[in-house]
């Protein structure tokens, strides 16, 4: 079951209009939200985030906070699995004709839909998995979450026809994130975290990482992080709200470190498993 426009309904039967601006400009933004044991992970966050996206393409949020929490749950409710993550998608809706600019009135399209969430597979977290690197070509507003991908969607194909989990990005010697993920550094001991900025989703899971990392008295360091860094590192690590948190232990068909998740990995993973759990009983009690 998905929600499209106030309506809940199968998703065979959801039908967006061919003149929604979604559909011809890519023109509205995205958010993607895990569900644990039925309730949503770090919703207040997530949907800070949507409305930055939201301001950030001058569209004003069609839901309040409360609102967006019951569309939510009962779209969780209406399918199956207890892990599941939830796509929301809001373009600026339809209008008369095809035209660049904004039209003086149009009706946000409002559409969530939920999919079953498998838990990443134990051999990625316990033998690592491989990336690849790729120039960042993206736009200069990679804080907006916004559903005109197709950067994004070519860059993580160069992964995937390398046989890789994901693309590693490099802006002028810097790197920036992955293609859809964030990424972090382990080098000298130190865990290093490109800082948020216009060049980078600001990733709610990147938010649980460096928390519990600090909290854990790891070393840590948000700053900018060179391409030599990112290849002589003890370990990577890439993290998102689908994939949790990975070890990267081979890069462009290198091994990272010794080529097996490294003991910071490690801990993190297991801080994150318990966080996770803590907080879904929390949500439960």
């Amino acid at each position: 079951m998905i929600y499209l426009n106030g309506k809940y309904l199968p998703l065979e039967e959801a039908c967006v209009p061919v003149m929604d601006r979604g559909f011809l400009f890519g023109d509205g933004v995205y958010e993607v939200i895990p569900v644990y044991s039925r309730r949503p992970f770090r919703l207040a966050e997530h949907l800070g985030r949507l409305r930055h996206s939201l301001d950030g393409i001058r569209l004003q949020n069609p839901h309040s906070e409360e609102e967006w929490a019951a569309i939510l749950a009962k779209v969780v409710a209406g399918n199956e699995g207890e892990d599941q993550y939830l796509y929301l998608h809001i373009s600026r809706g339809v209008a008369p004709t095809r035209d660049h600019a904004f039209p003086a009135k149009a009706t946000p399209t409002v559409f969530v839909m939920s999919t079953p969430l498998p838990s990443p597979p134990k051999a990625w977290r316990e033998e690592g998995v491989a990336a690849v690197t790729a120039e960042d070509n993206r736009w200069l507003r990679c804080d907006i979450k916004a559903t005109s991908l197709l950067p994004n969607v070519l860059l993580r194909q160069l992964a995937a026809d390398a046989g890789a989990a994901e693309t590693v990005l490099l802006r002028d010697g810097v790197l920036t994130e992955g293609a859809a993920s964030s990424i972090f550094v382990v080098w000298e001991n130190i865990l290093m975290a490109p800082p948020k900025s216009h060049l980078v989703l600001p990733g709610t899971t990147y938010d649980v990482v460096l928390e519990l990392a600090r909290d854990d008295g790891m070393r840590v360091e948000v700053r900018d992080v060179s391409e030599y860094e990112l290849r002589t590192a003890a370990e990577v690590w890439l993290a998102s709200s689908t994939r949790e948190v990975l070890p990267i232990t081979r890069l462009d068909g290198r091994p990272v470190g010794d080529g097996r998740p490294g003991p910071l990995y490690q801990r993190i993973d297991a801080l994150y498993q318990h966080f996770k759990a803590t907080v879904m009983r929390e949500q439960t009690a």
